[in-house]
């Protein structure tokens, strides 16, 4: 596999709705910091600028983002406004509503159904646009979600959002929603590390909809990145290949259907070019059988 030439193209295409995106994308969230949200030391900003305009050359046009994912110094919206404004054509960017922090970064109770347009319209502020490509409602361990989505689909019927998606979610939240609107994606936690993700997998499978992991390199590490310690079956395969264990990750990930599509985040440029040509890294029977057989109990 050569890093330096692969492009997001070669991991293929899927549709979001009605939207081409290329199999490989990218997460904002770490734009922001060494770590997510307030932990860690706050990005270079001019780095963290190259990082998205270097994305979008590599053929990145799937960007997932948030209002609420800043940091002492960073905010990755106003970062994706400037590095990207005015937006490519083809470009998606996806956001999320629900979960809400106040202006010292602390968690704040989630936002109500009534409370969800101001986040919606924070993102429109943030990202200088007149409408949101995609919006995920981030589930906060509600049972039902009818009146949070329905309040997002009357947006949508406003012209404000054109598509929208769940994120941290059942089967039964996706039942909910699509009885009220299209549902295009599904995020979910998912990985080697986390195979509860599978039941979900399966299910967007059989709808025709994406199913958008997130977490999967960072695997038990979660917002915290990569702590652990690799698993010697990743190392294994990442060695026959010559690439990185986190490009092993990525290539499981994708290999699961032709409907995930994959939103490694980092604000490093070299990780950046290595996230991307995982989308050209082709695993064998055997090596997906090999790290399907990780003991996963802890996860």
């Amino acid at each position: 596999m050569t890093s330096h030439t692969a492009t997001a193209a070669a991991a293929g295409t899927w549709m979001l709705g009605d939207l081409k995106v290329n199999r490989i994308g990218f997460g904002a969230m770490r734009l922001t910091g060494s770590s997510a949200f307030h932990q860690g030391t706050p990005r270079d900003r001019s780095q963290a600028i190259r990082v998205l305009r270097r994305a979008v050359e590599l053929g990145v046009n799937h960007i997932d983002t948030a209002a609420f994912y800043f940091s002492r110094l960073r905010s990755a919206n106003e970062l994706i406004n400037s590095a990207l404004a005015p937006y490519p054509d083809d470009l998606v960017i996806a956001t999320k509503v629900g979960p809400a922090r106040d202006a010292s970064g602390e968690w704040v109770t989630s936002a109500r159904p009534e409370q969800l347009r101001g986040q919606v319209e924070e993102n429109l502020r943030q990202l200088g646009r007149d409408h949101l490509d995609l919006v995920n409602l981030r589930l906060m361990g509600q049972d039902d979600i009818s009146e949070h989505f329905g309040a997002l689909a009357e947006m949508r019927d406003a012209g404000l959002v054109r598509r929208l998606g769940i994120s941290s979610a059942r089967p039964e939240h996706l039942a909910q929603a699509q009885a009220i609107a299209p549902v295009v994606c599904v995020q979910n936690r998912y990985g080697i590390d986390a195979p509860s993700g599978e039941e979900m997998l399966r299910e967007c499978a059989s709808r025709g909809i994406a199913f958008v992991p997130f977490f999967s390199i960072a695997g038990k590490g979660r917002e915290a990145g990569s702590v652990q310690a690799e698993h010697d079956e990743v190392r294994a395969v990442a060695r026959t290949h010559g690439v990185s264990p986190a490009q092993v990750r990525l290539a499981w990930v994708l290999q699961q259907g032709a409907h995930v599509l994959a939103i490694p985040g980092t604000g490093n440029p070299e990780h950046l070019v290595a996230n991307v040509a995982a989308g050209a890294l082709q695993l064998a029977e055997e090596e997906l059988q090999l790290l399907d057989s990780i003991d996963r109990s802890a996860s």
